[in-house]
């Protein structure tokens, strides 16, 4: 008789970087909606992101962010932590290195869908998700693009992910 898989729980926890200023001038300044949103996937004890430095992990809440604003419950995943921490490795070896980081293509929230997706089969809420083409659909976007385009983004206080931390 086999032993059933251990369910862990997978949850999102957005961050609204602007503190509420996005929000309220979202009319004048649409792009820094964007800007204003950081997600990261929490499983197996750990807080896991991606920014310019690469994909990083603190304990749950342990970046200088603070507690998150909001959190999603994305369910549970039989993916033990050894399997996982394999799979982050290799992305960040291929798909998620530092320097793939883009702010409209390739950032936090692309980490995060792509993790959940693994981790759950599910994807994170499209309002997050579809932030970056409504924003580039906007004249305003489409103007601040060249900027906003070589912005980076690194919550601080996480360390860079290497085989979890350091074990190999």
């Amino acid at each position: 008789m086999e032993e059933p898989l251990a369910l862990h729980p997978v949850k999102l926890y957005v961050y609204d970087l602007s503190k509420g200023m996005a929000r309220r001038l979202s009319p004048l300044m649409l792009a820094f909606v964007l800007c204003g949103r950081h997600t990261s996937i929490i499983v197996h004890k750990d807080e896991f992101f991606y920014g310019s430095g690469g994909i990083s992990s603190c304990a749950p809440g342990g970046t200088l962010l603070g507690p998150p604003d909001s959190v999603v419950d994305l369910g549970n995943t039989e993916v033990t932590e050894e399997i996982f921490l394999e799979y982050l490795s290799s992305l960040g070896e291929s798909m998620f290195r530092g320097e793939s980081y883009n702010l409209f293509e390739h950032n936090c929230n692309t980490f995060s869908n792509e993790v959940a997706q693994f981790l759950t089969g599910k994807k994170i809420p499209s309002y997050i998700t579809d932030l970056p083409a409504e924003v580039l659909a906007t004249p305003f976007g489409q103007a601040l693009r060249p900027l906003l385009d070589s912005i980076q983004i690194q919550p601080p206080g996480g360390n860079t992910f290497s085989r979890h931390n350091g074990q190999s």
